[in-house]
């Protein structure tokens, strides 16, 4: 925990009504404010005890509260760094233990997720039956069911994809672990919208995790393994410029540069390679492929690390609202996280189910015939909200789902 950073909390208060946790329980330790106190204790010379490493893993690690500083604290910095502390120092009860064994085995690698494909199939059929007795047993395995999306198709996308009509640019394109496995469709629409405004889309074999899930969860050197390993993918496919399409992914990447600081050569490798959210990259490409009318009306979730960490927020909506007949509806709190959080709703399962049904509740309010998300774990963690709450299921798209089917001339599916 760097002490320079810690002394830039002036204990203001800003943070706090941005602070999911905070405005579930309004429990000061439980705020970034109070979480930077326990840092500046442990730095003094407090061990780490097993509450204050309790009020470390409730954050979610959204990052409104630096939205929301006007002190500019790297609040992102320091729960990265703390939660790493934590690891190190703290020694966890067996059973939590061998969760984060088991989740950090499978994860962050796609082959392992994709052989996981099978029981979440069955754990779909048998969804309702099991739950309960899950839940009894232990909420993080019932979770882990619940959050199952529906039957995933294999996607095969081809190493490079090429623009159609003249080419305006080159860009590699990061497939994901979580998206890649579990939302392969999104990644072939991103594929498609790039090449149809005139983009060659270098997808490299094997590029693996980039590290994100593993970096937010304090587990820093399997997370600056990976993060070597995705740039080196890049640099051997030739390319200087990353498009990403979920949200974390992107956050992490962004910031390569600051997290392999004490590695001089890797960070200087890092900085060579511009990394954009897919948005973000089309908004300053501009369209040229026509747009075809899509008569729906849209709930723009805006996922944390994108809005948050990324200060993406104007550029979705403006390419939603380029699509002639689409109206975007605005989802009430949207600052506040959905609880997916990377594993946070593996990890605190039950308060990641009372902001996702919060979130839900807000989704089903706007009325939209379509949910639009940037980000996995967002997705699905809504989607098994809105099943919670017994509601109608509402499509849920990314955005460039929305305008891959616009820019195509097909319709989005809405719920009849």
């Amino acid at each position: 925990m760097d002490p320079e950073l810690i002394k830039d909390c002036v204990h203001c208060g800003f943070c706090l009504p941005t602070c999911p946790t905070y405005v579930l329980w309004g429990e000061e330790m439980d705020s970034p404010r109070g979480r930077i106190h326990l840092m500046k204790q442990h730095v003094e010379g407090t061990p780490i005890t097993p509450e204050m490493a309790g009020h470390f893993d409730a954050c979610l690690g959204c990052m409104a509260c630096v939205t929301a500083c006007p002190s500019g604290v790297r609040y992102d910095r320091l729960i990265e760094q703390t939660r790493a502390e934590v690891e190190r120092e703290h020694v966890r009860e067996p059973e939590d233990r061998a969760l984060r064994a088991l989740v950090f085995s499978l994860f962050p690698y796609p082959r392992r997720l994709r052989a996981l494909r099978l029981p979440l199939r069955l754990s779909e059929r048998l969804r309702e039956r099991i739950a309960p007795r899950l839940a009894r047993i232990n909420p993080s395995l019932a979770a882990m069911a619940e959050l199952a999306p529906k039957g995933v198709a294999r996607v095969r996308l081809p190493p490079l994809v090429r623009a159609q009509g003249p080419r305006r640019a080159v860009v590699g394109m990061l497939t994901g672990c979580v998206q890649g496995e579990f939302f392969p469709q999104v990644n072939a629409a991103t594929a498609r919208v790039l090449a149809l405004e005139g983009c060659d889309v270098v997808i490299p074999p094997g590029q693996g995790c980039c590290g994100a899930l593993s970096l937010h969860s304090g587990q820093e050197a399997q997370a600056l393994r990976f993060a070597r390993r995705t740039i080196a993918a890049f640099e051997r496919a030739g390319v200087d410029t990353v498009v990403v399409n979920a949200a974390g992914c992107g956050s992490t990447m962004k910031d390569y540069a600051e997290i392999l600081e004490g590695e001089p050569g890797w960070a200087a490798r890092a900085r060579a390679i511009r990394v954009l959210d897919v948005t973000e990259f089309l908004a300053e490409l501009g369209p040229v492929a026509e747009r075809h009318p899509l008569p729906i009306s849209v709930a723009y979730h805006d996922a944390c690390h994108l809005a948050h960490a990324q200060g993406v927020r104007a550029q979705p909506r403006a390419l939603l609202t380029g699509v002639p007949g689409l109206t975007i509806r605005e989802i009430a709190e949207s600052s506040i996280c959905c609880g997916s959080a990377g594993t946070y709703n593996l990890f605190q399962p039950r308060a990641a189910g009372e902001l996702g049904e919060r979130k839900a509740a807000h989704v089903v309010a706007t009325g939209a015939d379509v949910l639009v998300s940037a980000n996995p774990g967002c997705t699905m963690q809504i989607t098994a909200a809105l099943r919670r709450l017994g509601e109608k299921e509402i499509p849920v798209a990314h955005t460039v789902q929305i305008l891959d089917a616009s820019l195509r001339g097909v319709q989005v599916g809405v719920p009849g």
